[in-house]
């Protein structure tokens, strides 16, 4: 039974287009869990992620919320798919715009600049989706710390999020990067 399950997953990779863009929810589950725990337990991770040893992190829940995983799905399935990598498309438009154009209620003054991304974290390159949490708490070429802010809830901005979705995309081929993630963490006015 093992060896056919092995040889549907070869027959069933091997007639994918290379550069078909593919959605995988098990990986954005993944990188939801160990945000989870991270927040839950930061002093188990001190060493591997680089924390500071009784880093206060956000004791808020996350929640998991499909219309933000939709459009999580959606940026990370746009970036494979038109090649870019950023916090805004090639039209111009960033994450509040797609956040609030799903229904999510944001505060209209969080619209205004077509632009304005408060929400968002992005990784490219990953293996799997709990190494963009890794990488992205880790921050290391961010000196500003933004994405580990945003994700463990380290300033008064980020630490009264409530609202997660998760989306990572593949790519074979026709991209610059194989792997894209974007970890969406939101509130409602």
């Amino acid at each position: 039974m093992k060896y056919f399950l092995v040889m549907l997953l070869f027959c069933a990779t091997s007639f994918q287009k290379k550069d078909e863009v593919t959605i995988d929810k098990k990986e954005a589950q993944d990188a939801f869990a160990l945000l989870t725990d991270i927040r839950n337990d930061p002093d188990k991770y001190y060493e591997e992620l680089n924390f500071e040893k009784g880093l206060t992190v956000s004791k808020i829940k996350l929640k998991w919320n499909d219309t933000l995983a939709k459009v999580a799905e959606a940026k990370a399935y746009d970036m494979a798919k038109r090649n870019y990598m950023g916090h805004v498309d090639p039209d111009g438009y960033g994450m509040n715009y797609y956040i609030k154009k799903s229904g999510y209620k944001l505060n209209p003054r969080w619209t205004v600049e077509k632009s304005a991304n408060y929400f968002e974290s992005l990784a490219a390159n990953t293996f799997s989706g709990i190494e963009s949490i890794k990488v992205l708490v880790t921050d290391k070429n961010t000196p500003s710390l933004g994405h580990r802010k945003h994700l463990l809830g380290l300033d008064p901005w980020n630490v009264a999020l409530t609202d997660i979705g998760i989306g990572f995309s593949r790519r074979g081929s026709g991209s610059t990067y194989k792997t894209y993630t974007c970890i969406i963490i939101a509130k409602h006015d």
